[in-house]
């Protein structure tokens, strides 16, 4: 990673988070202090996996340093944040009665923490905050008393406004997004993603390049287009130079350094703006795939389809992943033809990897299309329609989205419109 990437995207991440941010080495010493601002008694929520582990025992000495007292722990939630869990967590939470919450793990975990911290304050079912805003109808403005540890490469969860509950019976992902759950502190130490598996590597960094690239692709004309700009092409480099090193070597510290750096831009950008397609396509893929392993299939496909409205953003991207040596001739194409050979780009990246590049060779169906197309007409989910580089209704899912996903699923970039 060179000196000057790494200071850019730290300064970046102080500018965003401020004092209520503890990432990079020795992060988990900031546990306690934190902890301390919620009250004096707290509930722990840790993934099972993490028990008795090193950066547990970092988190509990910082605890105790503090002097806050742990009134209960309970394992956190299983991949994609089933409802069942998180309905599990809220009954705890509430019966423990704490000052706040301590949650320690990945994207998951974190999301099913701050959900049931939801459910304990205001009551009701989690179906009542699905969509933008619901929480803050009942808090007003005050945030979920939370401290979110992160301990992977991948989602930003401990940054963000989001909160993704799955409902396994129906295979159908949604989402809470809402000021009030974002966590009053987050801690990451990026070391501790060392021991994340190669599968779970790729499938966390690809998510940090959907998040970067999503938001960048639906910012064309906001006020914020220079700075969104900024932390999405330093997020997307970061990946593209040191994926390969993590996989090839998992305890290479710099190359896990740097993917936390690309990730925790990923968060940034989804609190810059919003994610789109890839994003909604994988709220219906949970029973198939990894949430990141969703997006990253997707989003070559649907580059493609938003090629008039992004311009700029090719001709900065497409230099990025010229750089990589993973495109050539870039600078001659536009339009349609840019976005076709960014699109490849990414596809060879993912290739180069090992990592699927159609939904079918991930393991898709054709049912899978209908449910996608389904739930984009959800309203619950329209705010993903709205992001989109140019938006959509539900009237154009159809006429665009669908010919989109016939491409995805088969690998044919001329079935866009």
């Amino acid at each position: 990673m060179r000196k000057e990437d790494k200071a850019k995207a730290e300064k970046l991440l102080r500018d965003f988070k401020g004092d209520n941010y503890a990432f990079g080495d020795g992060a988990l010493k900031r546990v306690g202090p934190y902890a301390a601002r919620l009250g004096n008694k707290i509930a722990i929520v840790v993934d099972t996996y993490l028990k008795g582990s090193d950066p547990m025992r970092q988190v509990e000495a910082s605890l105790k340093s503090a002097g806050v007292k742990v009134v209960d722990s309970f394992d956190g939630a299983r991949a994609n944040a089933p409802r069942e869990d998180l309905y599990r967590l809220a009954y705890q939470v509430t019966r423990a009665n704490p000052d706040g919450v301590v949650v320690v793990g990945g994207g998951s975990t974190i999301d099913a923490a701050k959900a049931c911290l939801v459910l304990k304050l205001y009551g009701g079912l989690i179906d009542d905050y699905f969509g933008t805003g619901k929480v803050t109808e009942k808090s007003g403005g005050q945030q979920i008393p939370l401290v979110a540890v992160q301990t992977a490469s991948s989602s930003g969860a401990h940054l963000t406004k989001y909160s993704n509950i799955t409902d396994v019976v129906s295979g159908q992902k949604k989402l809470i997004v809402d000021d009030s759950i974002v966590p009053r502190a987050s801690v990451y130490q990026y070391d501790v993603s060392r021991t994340m598996p190669p599968g779970f590597t790729k499938d966390g960094a690809l998510d940090g390049i959907s998040h970067c690239w999503e938001v960048w692709m639906g910012a064309t004309g906001k006020p914020n287009y220079g700075l969104i700009s900024e932390v999405a092409q330093l997020g997307i480099k970061l990946v593209l130079e040191n994926l390969p090193a993590a996989l090839k070597n998992g305890n290479d510290l710099e190359a896990r350094y740097a993917l936390g750096l690309a990730t925790d831009l990923g968060g940034y950008s989804i609190m810059l703006g919003g994610t789109s397609g890839p994003h909604l396509g994988s709220f219906s893929l949970v029973d198939v795939l990894s949430h990141g392993r969703a997006c990253a299939v997707l989003n070559p496909y649907y580059t493609v389809l938003f090629a008039p409205a992004i311009g700029d953003q090719l001709r900065k991207v497409a230099a990025i992943y010229e750089a990589a040596g993973l495109i050539k001739g870039s600078a001659r194409l536009s339009g349609r033809d840019l976005a076709i050979a960014v699109a490849k780009g990414m596809i060879a990246f993912c290739r180069s990897i090992d990592f699927p590049t159609t939904l079918k060779e991930a393991g898709a169906t054709e049912s899978h299309i209908e449910r996608m197309l389904e739930a984009a007409k959800d309203p619950q989910l329209k705010m993903k329609l709205q992001n989109m580089p140019t938006p959509m209704g539900p009237e154009d899912v159809d006429r665009l989205m669908r010919p989109t996903l016939q491409a995805a699923f088969t690998g044919d970039l001329s079935l866009i419109p």
